[in-house]
């Protein structure tokens, strides 16, 4: 029985803590692959709008320089000056930047004046490209779609009109921007900041790739990628999306307000998450010695004595349980293997145990206002419903949010909502749960609460708030629903839905008001 005993705690000690370190590491893993997803998909966001705004400024600067060359040239739009003025513009502004590919000046009958390198020989043509009539025809700042040009190349044409000193219209000088060569946009979206194996690309309103750090890729028509979609639509935001290539990639997107074009920028799902793995490894390095040590020390233990370790087996069987530190030290360990055991088994259970704790503070708590979340809400629902204790449920927003976010931008919406949830927590009892239910909206649920006691707390906070400057400078109100339980509804969903109608009615109402069940049947 001893040898049987023997084994039989070493097997039960090691699944313990097998299984508990298995826990923690794959909730680790798990979270922090989340947390690389999203500050991957946040941080492609932010480069993805950086790129956007870079991108505008550099077109609203190359149509300025063209604007100033259009005014200076205004007097010399005819044959007679080409030598002595206009060849030597278009030459100025090829050389001055890398801006364009090539530059020339067209009268406006489409007659190519001058161009820059000469070697294109264009003079005296006709401009009859798509990208340069439309840019006669608009007679304004104008810039082109992608089309092939004259020279057989895809082509970005970008104009500004020349007129006299009386408004008469001469014709255009423009610049061209090759999109299979080495070209501007490579300089202003360039490699990704961060160099962690992110890229960045441009697509036009038709769903083509117009710069792709690739340039294999340009004028490929990726229309059926959902982020491409997205901007087609004029959005901007980030998104987990299997590209064309049917790679799993983390893109963040947003619209160029100039051209309408999109720019993203994206990672790999598997290089986004490729640190995770280095951790899971250092933690496996980091465990499986502390697994081996334990599982001989519990077998040594076992072999000299067996009463006391099968009591300590039997509390590390159940170390999910809570007091299991109270029940162990109980345990007579006259000797000084069983007592080391017992120091090791309340150790190890003490780090568990707090883990699981953060894990699920981790997993019931709104990590912006710090109140519990609805996961946490439904389950005091339930367990209240279930003893059939009473209770009133209040739900309620920030009136016009929207127009806090807007105006102050959603880092002041964030104080407001914090504020908001500070002054929950103090007109609230300590019994009370707050909770955030979902954007500007929360819950504040009430055990042991009647209908007028609820609707008392209820205006206390709408009352506080509406005399009160919130973090934006001037007042937010709040509008209110409540029902209670169990004389409006005897369902946690029914009750939530009750009170919700009666947030609308107080909506409709004219709002920072506080609406009863009763309300609504009258």
């Amino acid at each position: 029985m001893r040898l049987s005993l023997k084994y039989l705690i070493g097997l039960v000690a090691l699944l313990s803590v097998v299984l508990t370190l298995a826990a923690s590491i794959i909730s680790g893993y798990r979270a922090e692959q989340q947390s690389l997803i999203d500050g991957t998909l946040e941080t492609n966001r932010a480069y993805a709008e950086k790129m956007a705004k870079s991108t505008d400024s550099f077109f609203s600067s190359t149509l300025q320089t063209l604007k100033v060359s259009a005014k200076h040239l205004s007097p010399y739009m005819s044959p007679e000056y080409v030598d002595e003025y206009l060849i030597p513009e278009t030459n100025r502004l090829k050389e001055q930047t890398n801006t364009f590919n090539s530059v020339l000046i067209v009268d406006k009958d489409g007659e190519i004046l001058s161009t820059s390198p000469q070697t294109l020989d264009l003079m005296g043509k006709k401009l009859d490209s798509k990208g340069g009539k439309e840019a006669l025809k608009k007679r304004e700042a104008y810039i082109s779609q992608p089309y092939v040009g004259l020279t057989g190349r895809l082509i970005i044409f970008i104009s500004h009109p020349i007129f006299d000193e009386n408004g008469r219209y001469l014709g255009l000088i423009g610049g061209t921007i090759y999109l299979k060569k080495d070209n501007i946009l490579q300089e202003v979206l360039g490699e990704h900041f961060y160099e962690n194996g992110s890229y960045v690309y441009v697509v036009d309103q038709s769903g083509r790739i117009i710069y792709h750090q690739n340039q294999e890729r340009v004028n490929d028509i990726v229309l059926e990628n959902p982020v491409v979609q997205q901007l087609l639509v004029g959005r901007s935001g980030a998104m987990e999306v299997v590209n064309t290539k049917d790679v799993e990639m983390l893109a963040g997107y947003a619209s160029l307000q100039i051209t309408n074009w999109g720019v993203v920028t994206q990672r790999s799902k598997e290089e986004s998450l490729a640190p995770s793995v280095v951790m899971i490894k250092e933690m496996a390095k980091m465990t499986i010695p502390f697994l081996v040590i334990s599982l001989l020390v519990i077998l040594y233990i076992a072999h000299q004595i067996a009463n006391p370790l099968t009591k300590l087996a039997s509390y590390a069987e159940s170390s999910t349980e809570n007091n299991q530190e109270e029940k162990i030290n109980k345990v007579r360990a006259w000797y000084y293997e069983a007592i080391q055991l017992k120091k090791a088994l309340n150790y190890s259970l003490n780090f568990f145990q707090d883990r699981v704790n953060f894990f699920i503070h981790q997993s019931t708590i709104d990590p912006l206002t710090k109140l519990m979340n609805r996961r946490a809400m439904d389950a005091h629902l339930k367990t209240w419903t279930e003893q059939e204790i009473p209770y009133a449920v209040l739900i309620f927003d920030i009136d016009k949010f929207k127009r806090v976010n807007d105006t102050y931008g959603h880092a002041v919406g964030d104080e407001v909502l914090k504020y908001l949830a500070e002054s929950m927590l103090e007109v609230t009892r300590k019994e009370d749960i707050c909770c955030r239910f979902g954007g500007e909206e929360f819950v504040i649920l009430l055990p042991e609460t009647d209908q007028s006691a609820a609707f008392h707390i209820a205006e206390r906070l709408r009352k506080k708030l509406e005399s009160t400057i919130s973090p934006c400078g001037e007042v937010v109100t709040i509008s209110i629903g409540m029902a209670t339980y169990p004389k409006d509804g005897t369902h946690p969903a029914e009750l939530l839905e009750l009170a919700d109608q009666c947030l609308y009615e107080a909506k409709r109402a004219g709002r920072n008001r506080t609406v009863e069940c009763a309300t609504l049947m009258k």
